[in-house]
């Protein structure tokens, strides 16, 4: 059984340096940054890796139809028209929805031109992927498309980067979990001895891989309710991804568990007649020793196995509605 100690914060180790924190962008001065126009048309198509990938392309069917070096940082890319059968989402892509794919697909049909074109890397063996285009993929091949267009980019560490280049909130933590465990099983697929810290920007937080193992094995998981415990306990280790990733799932098995007896003292209070929406909230935080601790926390594992304890020791009992009612701020995100 894999030890929490390879990621999770240990106790009385002296002071630790937080994970780095995401820096924004300081505004430059205007026009003083990257490339002209016409230096971005100044391509040396016979570069080795333009002429591998050009090979490449042609090699699946498709056609280069042009290149350039993109105006920031100067980074040969290809604009290429590929077949659509030979190119996929990344397997580390949020889940399709039915709704938004088809949505595009109105619009795109109402307008009778694909102008927004995918971002494409090769994938291993044959074909391509795309880090960023599955709902645009998806409507073009609703509309029966016989090909699409892709911007190709030579280097395929631009799709493990891709979650941290989406600067968008809209995604819930459920589906930004999922998104951070996908990615890391694809940099388990490419080499497992790779250290884990050394993606800790494209991973954005170590607590949402635990969260992603967890919601793999159940969709419904309680997450949010126990996100801001392992953020607290949890941090990127220099071990080895593939075993940095057997603490996750220790984790995820230890929260999982946790969320199981914390759901049977909210099945308690609920017979004692108690009601709020705040309810899982409210035995959290009552079972969370975090709120006590002004130094180093607990290792993870020995936090989550006392947390486990006091949820099965909870005394519904001992709780009233006023209780309850000092509850504020809204239900945790799911």
């Amino acid at each position: 059984m894999a030890k929490a100690k390879t990621t999770a914060k240990k106790a009385g180790a002296g002071a630790k340096k937080p994970p780095p924190k995401r820096r924004t962008a300081k505004k430059a001065t205007p026009k003083s940054h990257g490339l002209d126009a016409v230096a971005c048309a100044d391509v040396d198509r016979a570069a080795p890796a333009l002429v591998a990938l050009t090979k490449r392309i042609e090699g699946e069917g498709g056609a280069v139809v042009g290149a350039y070096r993109e105006p920031l940082g100067g980074h040969d890319t290809l604009l290429a028209i590929l077949p659509i059968d030979r190119i996929e989402p990344t397997p580390f892509q949020r889940d399709l929805s039915e709704a938004h794919h088809k949505r595009l697909a109105t619009v795109i049909e109402k307008t009778g031109r694909f102008l927004d074109p995918l971002i494409g890397v090769t994938a291993p063996g044959e074909g391509f992927w795309t880090p960023n285009g599955r709902h645009r993929l998806e409507a073009m091949r609703r509309l029966g498309a016989k090909a699409i267009t892709v911007l190709v980019v030579p280097t395929r560490e631009i799709a493990w980067q891709i979650l941290a280049l989406n600067t968008e909130k809209a995604h819930n933590l459920k589906e930004r979990a999922l998104e951070v465990v996908r990615i890391y099983r694809g940099l388990l697929e490419e080499d497992a001895s790779r250290p884990e810290a050394a993606f800790a920007f494209y991973l954005e937080d170590p607590a949402l891989v635990t969260l992603g193992v967890a919601y793999e094995k159940d969709g419904r998981f309680a997450g949010g309710a126990y996100h801001p415990v392992l953020r607290r306990v949890t941090s990127f280790s220099d071990a080895a991804i593939g075993d940095a990733i057997k603490v996750h799932e220790r984790l995820a098995d230890l929260t999982m568990d946790l969320e199981k007896a914390v759901a049977e003292a909210v099945a308690r209070l609920r017979e004692k007649g108690l009601t709020s929406p705040y309810l899982r909230a409210f035995v959290v935080a009552r079972i969370n020793p975090l709120r006590f601790i002004k130094g180093e926390p607990p290792p993870a594992e020995e936090l989550l196995l006392g947390m486990t304890a006091r949820a099965l020791r909870f005394d519904a009992g001992k709780v009233s509605q006023v209780d309850l009612a000092k509850m504020a701020g809204a239900p945790l995100e799911e």
